[in-house]
């Protein structure tokens, strides 16, 4: 007879085996699997093993048989289960072998159906309409099916009834299947609500392309919990949820509000070229190519083109890709994103910062005017206040005190820009070990990402931070006069517009209006300036005082919809790594 351990205290009725290295913890689980062994019982695992009492085995026992009990209970319950299962599946087979006998033809003698897109049906309220879409969302109640159609323009509830939910396309009806329905269009019940305060009585339909079912349906490749990097992959089909969609669409009511405020402030659209043969912000950051035999570049900015309109055109925008060949994964930065920008000419720096919140400012009302974009606005971004003017403007050496003043501090760097490390005693490590040497900011230093949009997020509202040092900034910009002999960093009439969340949405700056000076800074920067030749024109042939900008439309979207990633506010976003699909 062989003998059972239990153990009380440390034994386990889950993975123990009964041995005395893997006790069993109850006596009635180890009569119930071993009920004719020998059985050897302890409370503490210091104790000797001892035989149990005849009442604990007693007392074991009736344990064990209600053990048995729910064992067969459990067993009993499985096979009506899976009798029931089967009897449904018997019946949903017949069910559907039936249903291929319903074939729907469409009733001539009916009034004839109107064609519509969703976004213009309510002018066709209880009259019959002819609508295609796909299926949005899809819910059966007993012989009753409920269908939210989706065609690009809105929503629309569809109800199938009777013999138009009987037949096999009704029965194996899949979301994400596009379709043709036909039917009466009524106005919702009072207290019930649908997709613009109407329903669709469906008295005949079709399936124009089926969607899978099973493991290939659109849920199981696509839900609100996949992985960034299978949304990322499966774009495509994310384009399709609502707030994706919303934020693509407000996308283009925001590009057109952006045409009409630009258009009301007399500029003219024009396209530059994406290919070009200069820099504009520093070559670090190129897309390089072969053109023909020849060097060519992707562009960073059109800001040089639009520059030579202003003779022939006035002042003039675009609303262009730019291309940054730039490491950055951060939340804010993309490899190609959509560059509105704008050139003025005969203007100050002030008249400069002016017609940007002008812009600004005139943009988000034709938004908010408009109830289709005031909408989409409303459900992307509930709290959303549009900016009070004027817009706080506030200098580069004011932002350094103000960043030093609230103790936000930035990593030290070496000469090579390195980040400085230190022990415990605060010596430089060159091991990669300790940690990071946190200093303040002084004049000079390029106020990082993170301090720029903490300072911004405290704030709580628009800055314009103005006048960078000229060695921060890009060749081409004016320069803040200085006194002769005077001392100390070379200021830019640049401007920089930042707001709550995101940080900075536009760029800008007086250019170089003095050839020589141009010249010059070609020269500094170590630029040739042959390929510049029709850029330098424009000083050569009646210079004046200019300026100009550059907003990103991500950025400036992410804010609007209250987005975290400036990702979500493209249509197939690229960044470091990606650029599929």
């Amino acid at each position: 007879m062989s003998s059972i351990y239990v153990d009380e205290a440390s034994g386990s009725d889950t993975t123990g085996t009964g041995s005395q290295e893997t006790p069993y913890q109850t006596l009635g689980f180890a009569v119930y699997t071993q009920p004719s062994a020998s059985f050897w019982i302890r409370k503490d695992p210091q104790a000797e093993y001892a035989e149990p009492t005849q009442s604990a085995l007693k007392k074991a026992k009736k344990t064990a048989e209600g053990i048995e009990k729910k064992r067969k209970k459990q067993l009993e319950l499985e096979e009506r289960e899976r009798q029931a299962k089967g009897d449904e599946k018997e019946k949903r087979e017949k069910l559907l072998e039936e249903s291929k006998k319903v074939v729907l033809t469409e009733d001539e003698s009916l009034p004839k159906a109107t064609k519509s897109k969703l976004l213009d049906l309510a002018k066709y309220r209880t009259q019959r309409v002819r609508v295609f879409g796909w299926v949005h969302r899809l819910r059966q109640q007993k012989d009753i099916i409920f269908v939210v159609l989706r065609d690009g323009t809105g929503y629309l509830q569809a109800v199938l009834s009777g013999r138009v939910a009987q037949t096999y396309s009704a029965l194996t009806l899949t979301l994400e299947s596009s379709v043709e329905l036909v039917g009466t269009l009524q106005e919702v019940p009072e207290g019930k609500t649908a997709p613009g305060g109407h329903e669709l009585v469906v008295d005949y339909w079709s399936v124009v392309g089926a969607a899978p079912g099973g493991d290939d349906a659109f849920t199981n490749r696509l839900n609100e919990k996949s992985d960034p990097s299978i949304q990322a992959d499966l774009r495509h089909l994310v384009l399709r949820g609502e707030t994706a969609s919303s934020v693509l669409r407000l996308r283009a009511n925001m590009l057109t509000a952006f045409r009409s405020a630009l258009i009301s402030h007399n500029l003219i659209e024009v396209t530059p070229p994406c290919l070009v043969q200069t820099q504009v912000e520093g070559g670090a950051t190129l897309f390089k190519l072969d053109y023909y035999g020849q060097p060519a570049f992707l562009t960073q900015s059109s800001q040089l083109y639009l520059e030579t309109c202003l003779p022939s055109l006035g002042d003039v925008f675009c609303v262009q890709e730019s291309f940054r060949a730039e490491n950055s994964h951060t939340r804010r930065h993309l490899s190609e994103y959509t560059h509105l920008e704008a050139e003025l000419a005969f203007i100050t720096f002030d008249d400069l910062m002016k017609h940007i919140e002008d812009i600004i400012c005139k943009t988000v009302d034709i938004l908010l005017a408009d109830p289709i974009s005031a909408g989409l606005i409303k459900h992307l971004n509930p709290n959303f206040v549009p900016p009070t003017r004027p817009f706080m403007r506030m200098s580069y050496v004011d932002a350094i005190a103000w960043l030093n003043e609230h103790k936000i501090r930035h990593p030290a760097e070496d000469e090579q820009g390195n980040v400085i490390k230190v022990d415990e005693k605060g010596n430089p490590t060159t091991d990669g070990s300790g940690t990071v040497l946190m200093v303040d900011h002084k004049v000079g230093d390029d106020i990082a990402e993170a301090a720029e949009r903490h300072m911004t997020d405290e704030i709580g509202k628009p800055i314009f931070l103005h006048g960078f040092p000229a060695e921060l900034k890009a060749f081409y910009m004016k320069k803040v006069p200085t006194e002769a002999g005077s001392e100390g960093p070379v200021f830019t009439e640049s401007c920089d517009l930042l707001m709550p969340n995101v940080g900075e949405i536009v760029g800008g700056s007086m250019r170089i209006a003095d050839q020589e000076e141009l010249l010059a800074a070609y020269k500094r920067e170590g630029i040739d300036p042959e390929p510049y030749y029709w850029f330098t024109d424009q000083r050569k042939y009646g210079t004046c005082e200019h300026g100009g900008y550059g907003l990103g439309v991500e950025r400036f979207l992410a804010w609007l919809a209250n987005r975290y990633t400036v990702r979500e506010c493209s249509l197939y976003p690229r960044w470091p790594g990606r650029a599929t699909p």
